[in-house]
């Protein structure tokens, strides 16, 4: 019997853990969109030189970490931050009970839009950006091809009250 509920809470806690990464590097991915949208384009729609960006990033991110930034993943992050503006996710994280979120600030009064727009060159506090993005990226991914604003909400919420992977999501 321990050695079961030892199992279960390993294997339980593993999940958790994995969970949680996903949420970071979601939340991180959104982060780099916005970085790419507001800080390099100004917060245009599209820069005119934004192809020549996004191809000068790829290569410099693959080079340094490997795959995951190719030309396509980052015109995606930068769809995913256009998809899911900083006012919707302000909204989103201000709906978290303030005792439920995570503070990392020495004195703890840190706020979710001082976490949102920090200046260039400063970190968000990703743990925090991470409750706004409840599913993996991959869901992330296939409900940007969702063109309309309702349709697409819909079926995030969908996703997260059924529990769908992205392959019911997909369906």
């Amino acid at each position: 019997a321990v050695h079961a509920d030892i199992v279960t809470l390993l294997e339980a806690a593993r999940r958790a853990a994995a969970r949680s990464v996903n949420a970071v590097m979601t939340a991180t991915y959104w982060e780099i969109g916005r970085r790419i949208v507001e800080f390099e384009q100004g917060g245009q729609e599209r820069a005119a030189y934004g192809e020549a960006l996004i191809v000068r990033l790829a290569a410099d991110l693959s080079t340094r970490f490997g795959r995951g930034f190719s030309r396509q993943n980052l015109w995606q992050m930068r769809a995913f931050y256009v998809a899911w503006p900083a006012d919707q996710i302000l909204q989103t994280l201000s709906a978290i009970p303030a005792a439920s979120r995570i503070l990392q600030t020495p004195s703890g009064e840190s706020t979710a839009s001082e976490n949102l727009l920090t200046a260039s060159g400063q970190l968000p506090d990703l743990p925090v950006l991470a409750r706004a993005f409840p599913l993996p990226w991959s869901a992330y991914v296939r409900l940007l091809s969702v063109r309309n604003e309702h349709a697409r909400a819909f079926y995030e919420t969908e996703a997260l009250r059924c529990g769908w992977s992205v392959r019911q999501l997909d369906r």
